[in-house]
């Protein structure tokens, strides 16, 4: 394991193991003006939700690692404390890297990245209509965490009006995570799609209490077949399957693993485990549980 001292790394190299290590991250597409009213359009990684009553985003428009230049977003907000975070989709996300190219300040993002400027409704900035999800927020507070090239500089806004693209709604009112087609930021060049190739389901544990790993047998917890993601999610279960309906199950699904390898008890061990495995990736839980349970049962 490689271990290092932050204050030992050169700043250009310890930015890119912080992006490298923290992703995926998602983009505060701002917009902002300038006291003149100059429209400005950035993306920005360091960004994220903080909480929902009141509804608070921070982003951070850091300084320049090679000329400790500040942004103009950083610089616009200090003017005008206004900023629309528009949520980048992927069919915008080239037209997105393409406003982020270092255009000098007064330059129009909006038209070299060939967006459509669309009137906010409680602030000055404009909404990006292309963006699925559009923020309007005032800045509550801008904090400086340093003075040198790469020190970050938290942006926080409070949102005012929030104006959501029908399309990506699903039949229940909310946002589907599949039709909104969200893109967020990788290391390096590194871009990451949120669509049904990357995205999987696990229900949150809100109000359930797993047994968790220290209830687990010790011949399933020291399995070679089992991964911690597995045995994560065998530690999800409320309650441990009774014995009648282990001896059910083995009798109904598993007989014949068992009568075929009944003079072979390693491998008939490993064998249920990778039933098992297979089970839990099926999320058949309590399934995956009475085939692990049946081997001593």
């Amino acid at each position: 394991m490689l271990s290092l001292d932050p204050k030992d790394l050169p700043v250009p190299q310890l930015h890119a193991y912080l992006l490298g290590a923290i992703g995926p991250r998602p983009i505060a597409f701002a917009s902002t003006i300038d006291a003149q009213g100059n429209a400005n359009l950035a993306p920005f990684s360091f960004f994220n939700v903080f909480s929902a009553n009141p509804p608070i985003m921070i982003f951070s428009p850091a300084r320049s690692g090679r000329t400790n230049t500040t942004k103009d977003t950083y610089n616009n907000v200090k003017e005008v404390p206004e900023v629309v975070i528009n949520v980048v989709n992927y069919n915008i996300v080239h037209q997105m890297s393409l406003a982020s190219s270092p255009y000098e300040p007064g330059v129009d993002e909006f038209e070299k990245a060939g967006f459509t400027k669309v009137k906010s409704e409680t602030i000055k900035p404009f909404r990006v209509a292309e963006s699925p999800v559009q923020f309007e927020c005032k800045v509550n507070d801008v904090i400086e965490l340093g003075d040198g090239g790469g020190a970050g500089n938290l942006v926080i806004c409070e949102v005012t009006r929030i104006h959501i693209n029908e399309a990506v709604l699903g039949e229940d009112g909310k946002i589907d995570q599949h039709k909104i087609d969200l893109v967020s930021r990788m290391g390096g060049n590194w871009y990451c799609r949120a669509d049904k190739n990357s995205m999987f389901e696990i229900t949150k544990p809100l109000v359930t209490k797993g047994i968790g790993f220290d209830q687990i047998p010790e011949d399933i917890l020291k399995s070679d077949v089992l991964t911690g993601n597995d045995l994560g999610q065998l530690a999800g279960i409320e309650e441990l399957p009774n014995e009648t309906d282990v001896n059910d199950y083995k009798l109904m699904e598993l007989s014949d693993l068992f009568v075929s390898l009944e003079d072979d008890q390693p491998t008939l061990e490993k064998e249920l485990h990778l039933k098992a495995k297979e089970l839990l990736k099926e999320n058949k839980l309590e399934e995956a549980w009475m085939t692990l349970l049946s081997f001593n049962n």
